[in-house]
């Protein structure tokens, strides 16, 4: 990235701009009508790329070529403006960064991925590069369930469930890792041996002696992951708390 070139920012209020440049970002606020022609109005400027405020991200991703990730979850939180617009949902590695970076030991254990449809889903699938050999997913339909399951990595061994059906609690009963992606915690299900991720911020395992992943810092994995999309540059995560105080 070129130090004169700028970072867009889509629907972000206009500190975040300016918290931006406190990083030696050149950050500039863009309309968010008709992002397409934003977009290509912005890679004619020598704009590097762009942020994506959450609600704009589902509209973001008609506007670009998604990756896989995006595509799956079906938003965009980071664009970049080299050849085609690149979008990806930075969230997903952020989190597969925060389970690594905890210690835990997921090669070789088994996790319980609990949501709604495939679409949230999507958020934990990339946790199964961290060598879990067995991943159940459940989520209100058992269709919606194997819609996701089709997105994991070769060598996985997948079992596709709804969560309303009594065999989610037999595969929660030998998995080591629960993560919430969407509605509700089945009660009962979480044991004092399991670790819970928790992505809704609503679930609470107080009383079932399990231990919960840390997950303050996300936001700023979330920020650096995108940043690095956007514009190429790598900056630690415990950079960012000024610049992710302006963004909301």
């Amino acid at each position: 990235m070129h130090p004169d070139s700028p970072l867009a920012l889509i629907g972000y209020p206009a500190p975040a701009a300016r918290a931006l440049r406190d990083l030696g970002l050149i950050a500039v606020n863009v309309p968010t009508d008709d992002l397409r022609t934003v977009l290509d109005a912005s890679r004619t400027l020598h704009f590097t790329g762009a942020l994506v405020h959450p609600s704009q991200e589902t509209h973001a991703l008609d506007a670009v070529t998604p990756d896989a990730i995006a595509r799956r979850v079906g938003r965009v939180d980071a664009i970049a403006l080299s050849g085609e617009f690149h979008g990806t949902f930075a969230l997903s590695d952020a989190l597969t960064d925060a389970l690594d970076a905890s210690g835990y030991a997921s090669r070789g254990a088994s996790a319980l991925i609990l949501g709604v449809d495939a679409h949230d889903l999507a958020l934990a699938l990339p946790l199964a590069r961290l060598g879990f050999t067995e991943i159940g997913i459940a989520a209100e339909s058992t269709p919606e369930a194997e819609r996701a399951a089709r997105d994991l990595p070769a060598g996985r061994r997948a079992y596709p469930l709804s969560r309303r059906d009594p065999s989610v609690g037999d595969f929660a009963a030998r998995a080591d890792l629960i993560v919430l992606t969407a509605g509700p915690l089945p009660s009962g299900l979480v044991q004092p041996y399991h670790t819970v991720i928790d992505l809704t911020g609503r679930a609470s395992v107080t009383g079932s002696g399990a231990s919960t992943l840390d997950l303050r810092d996300l936001p700023l994995r979330r920020l650096a992951r995108q940043l690095e999309h956007a514009t190429g540059q790598r900056f630690h995560p415990q950079e960012l708390e000024g610049a992710l105080q302006a963004l909301v």
